[in-house]
């Protein structure tokens, strides 16, 4: 496996977090797996955290239960936002997050051009190749998050 894949859980991961979730895998190696649910938002937005609050409203998406104390995000605009790590042809993973938040609040950045994340997905190696090989995720043939 490798990263910028996107996973859809299957019925053995219903009554968990991961029920009906869609994931991003941002990084794969030796050490593991990194994701971020796509597909639910977290119940408040960017403004509404105190750090952010003389911004305007972004939404929040619920990244995974693993370390909900930070924020992460992919983008796909390394020419507004320097340091980004290539996961695929046009979507990156961090980079200048002060920056970001800038074009944002300057309307320069959009939905369609970042995603933001409370938590991620974790997994230790080989972890989630087998709930693949189990049938908790079926890989989807997608290309983009926006």
């Amino acid at each position: 496996m490798k990263p910028g894949i996107f996973l859809k859980s299957t019925s053995p991961l219903d009554d968990t977090i991961f029920e009906k979730s869609v994931i991003f895998v941002a990084e794969y190696n030796e050490k593991g797996a990194m994701g971020f649910i796509i597909n639910k938002e977290f119940p408040r937005k960017l403004n509404e955290l105190e750090e952010f609050k003389n911004i305007i409203s972004f939404p929040i998406h619920l990244g995974g239960p693993v370390d909900q104390e930070h924020l992460y995000f992919v983008h796909q605009r390394p020419d507004l936002i320097e340091g980004g790590i290539p996961v695929t042809d046009n979507i990156f993973l961090g980079g200048d997050f002060k920056s970001a938040v800038k074009n944002i609040d300057n309307n320069i950045l959009s939905e369609k051009d970042i995603k933001i994340f409370i938590g991620y997905c974790g997994w230790d190696y080989l972890e989630l190749d087998e709930e693949i090989t189990e049938g908790s995720w079926m890989i989807l043939d997608a290309r983009t998050l926006f």
